[in-house]
């Protein structure tokens, strides 16, 4: 099993998100912080599990209908390097 790494631009993205979410319903943000950091399990536990990214060499795992997670698998680990909105132009 690969260990899990978040850039700081990834973890800064989902700290904002799960405050916007709190500010307005915070069993909302705490099951959508739950979403992700599940998703963020299964694909150090299944690397492979995410789609062929839009950007050569990373991958994209839908960790709810509206968020993706984009990572990028390198020997040692998996690094996520964003957490997107599924309408967010990217990249």
């Amino acid at each position: 099993m690969l260990g899990l790494r978040w850039e700081a631009d990834a973890l800064l993205q989902f700290e904002l998100l799960i405050q916007f979410v709190r500010d307005r319903d915070e069993r909302a943000a705490e099951a959508l912080a739950r979403r992700i950091g599940d998703g963020a399990e299964r694909i150090r536990h299944f690397p492979e599990s995410g789609r062929p990214g839009r950007v050569d060499g990373t991958r994209e795992l839908i960790v709810h209908p509206n968020y993706l997670v984009v990572y990028q698998i390198v020997p040692e680990s998996i690094d996520i390097i964003r957490l997107l909105h599924s309408r967010q132009r990217y990249p």
